[in-house]
């Protein structure tokens, strides 16, 4: 008799080209399956939701700022982070049409010192990523970039007054005012030998973290906040003269913190990882 060639169900069994195959064997390899996909799937989700897309803006600075030393200071300060993956873009003007939604941080880190600034589509480009939730890191002299740009302030919380600039580059203590936020809780006040500005200004409602009594004003002055806008979450930190400065070890776990928490993901010391 030829054999038959055709799938009958029959009292919780099945018969396939003449051999027999139990449902509780067949019901057994798709659950399997389904496990191995959910699994791995949810591993691929893991990872992502661990990862934290940084892009430093930078490529230029005044000529006391070495940018490329800066930059690297700060990757190698992140990389610290094995979350963190961190990519660079050297032209700012490439802002205009830069594709931002690949990551979940843009981190500035340069001054267009008489220089023109990028046009009104990278200004656009900038808000729109920070309105529709992105991190956004401000650090030392970019508080000066952007002159032209009216909503900056906005974005970045305070910027440089173009007046008055900074104490003379030394030591000082940095005191930690807010022990509850998430970038600073558990981290200690620390001494640093940097330069302390006094030259920020601006209305935005700010958190302040930080702050370091001036030689020069006699007054405090914010060494770092946080600032909204809209969805988005700003880090303002005014160290970080040079790499040096960088690797203070208050001052490089205070970026770590400010890049985690911008991107609204757990916030941790490098200790804890």
């Amino acid at each position: 008799m030829p054999r038959v060639n055709k799938y009958i169900a029959v009292n919780q069994q099945a018969t396939w080209a003449g051999e027999r195959i139990d449902y509780y064997w067949v019901r057994y390899i798709f659950i399997s399956f389904l496990l191995v996909v959910l699994v791995y799937g949810n591993m691929s989700c893991v990872e992502i939701d661990k990862s934290i897309r940084v892009l430093i803006v930078t490529g230029m600075d005044i000529e006391a700022h070495d940018w490329r030393k800066t930059t690297l200071a700060a990757m190698e300060e992140l990389s610290k982070d094995p979350r963190m993956k961190v990519d660079t873009l050297t032209n700012i003007y490439a802002l205009s049409s830069f594709d931002l939604s690949h990551y979940d941080v843009v981190y500035l880190n340069f001054n267009n010192w008489e220089k023109p600034d990028p046009d009104a589509k990278a200004e656009d480009n900038l808000k729109q990523f920070v309105a529709r939730g992105g991190g956004l890191i401000v650090v030392h002299f970019a508080s000066g970039s952007f002159e032209s740009w009216p909503d900056f302030v906005k974005l970045a919380g305070k910027v440089w007054d173009r007046r008055n600039t900074h104490d003379p580059r030394g030591p000082f203590r940095v005191e930690i005012v807010d022990t509850t936020h998430p970038i600073t809780q558990g981290l200690a006040s620390f001494d640093t030998n940097d330069e302390l500005y006094i030259c920020l200004t601006g209305n935005e409602p700010v958190e302040l973290l930080a702050r370091a009594k001036s030689v020069v004003t006699g007054n405090y002055h914010p060494m770092a906040f946080t600032h909204t806008y809209k969805k988005g979450r700003t880090f303002h930190l005014t160290l970080g003269h040079d790499a040096q400065a960088i690797h203070v070890k208050g001052t490089a776990e205070l970026i770590r913190r400010g890049v985690a928490w911008s991107a609204s993901r757990t916030v941790t010391a490098v200790g804890d990882r």
